[in-house]
């Protein structure tokens, strides 16, 4: 896959296709707190919640986006708000940085800026209607950057 080809005007902004990968939803093994989950998605809605039976629940989910579904319903810890951003930015740190393949293919995007364009309304992790914070792009590219500079230490 030549993702530089499909890298246009020096931004991704859809996380779809080629680009898949950098979607919470794409399949990876993660862990959290010792529990093996089977995406980032998973991973980051169990941790919403401080109630083994509830996170439980969503690591068996047979999908993410069955995950995110569960994850509205649970029971969310009373600091979610003050830890949310920092809980996905080791989610995702681990996403690519135990999983070579995935490092390399987010390592491909060079400097391009990743934006995690959506139709489903979310302005906090995405941009919708040109509207958001892009959370989640954001901490790709600090994760990107992260693993560039370890492997100049090299």
């Amino acid at each position: 896959m030549d993702l530089k080809s499909n890298m246009k005007y020096g931004k991704i902004d859809s996380f779809r296709g080629d680009f898949r990968f950098l979607s919470n939803f794409y399949p990876c093994e993660i862990f959290d707190k010792g529990i093996r989950y089977t995406s980032t998605e998973h991973a980051y809605q169990a941790a919403k919640t401080l109630d083994k039976e509830e996170k439980r629940q969503i690591q068996l989910c047979s999908s993410p986006g069955e995950a995110k579904k569960l994850g509205r319903k649970i029971t969310i810890r009373v600091d979610w708000e003050y830890i949310k951003l920092s809980v996905m930015e080791d989610l995702i740190r681990q996403k690519f940085s135990r999983h070579e393949k995935l490092k390399q293919r987010l390592l491909a995007t060079e400097d391009v800026y990743l934006e995690e364009s959506n139709n489903w309304h979310d302005s906090f992790w995405g941009i919708c209607n040109g509207v958001g914070k892009n959370h989640l792009g954001l901490i790709l590219m600090k994760i990107r950057e992260e693993l560039k500079n370890e492997i100049q230490k090299i």
